[in-house]
């Protein structure tokens, strides 16, 4: 990444935000899957793999504190080892086959004579042609796509890969106007 696009990404950067351990071990258990998904191109194969993660995570879900740090650091160490360096890319997303593929033509261009009455302009779509919801993606401001890393920077807030600080649940500020919600036992 050469000067100029790491100073438009500094705009974009914020602080890692703060979770807690179980919210820590749910990310790592899903970047586990989406790592064997770039590996095993075999449904077969994957769902045997998917399990053995699954019990290796649960066989570990009683562990103190302690231990629970030590184990959650190794996952991370051994994700790093397996990843993917071509890591598998849904089709819309950038980077994929169909990222940003046949956008639709503006309605002046259609309708040279004017817009006739029953026609819509087409809503807005985030980067990846998902529906724009309240609080995600497009609706939060502009995004920045680097294609050549295959990712989106938001512009209030970056989407990191991993969390920096983990706390417990009781020991992280609840957010302005309500609680956090906690995991159900």
């Amino acid at each position: 990444m050469n000067a100029s696009f790491k100073g438009a990404a500094q705009h974009y950067l914020l602080p890692r935000r703060e979770v807690t351990h179980s919210q820590a071990v749910c990310g790592l258990y899903r970047k586990c899957l989406k790592t064997l998904g770039s590996w095993c191109v075999d449904r077969d194969v994957f769902n045997e793999e998917a399990t053995r993660v699954q019990q290796i995570f649960r066989a570990n879900a009683g562990a103190t504190e302690g231990q629970g740090a030590v184990l959650l650091r190794e996952g991370m160490d051994e994700l790093r080892k397996y990843s993917h360096p071509d890591k598998y890319i849904q089709a819309y997303l950038p980077g994929g086959s169909l990222y940003m593929r046949n956008p639709p033509l503006p309605l002046s261009v259609c309708y040279p004579d004017g817009i006739p009455e029953g026609v819509t302009p087409p809503t807005i779509v985030n980067a990846d042609m998902s529906p724009v919801r309240p609080g995600e993606k497009a609706d939060s401001g502009r995004i920045l796509v680097d294609a050549s890393a295959k990712t989106m920077y938001p512009e209030h807030g970056f989407w990191h890969d991993e969390p920096v600080i983990v706390k417990k649940a009781a020991d992280i500020a609840p957010p302005k106007g309500g609680a956090i919600r906690q995991p159900v036992p």
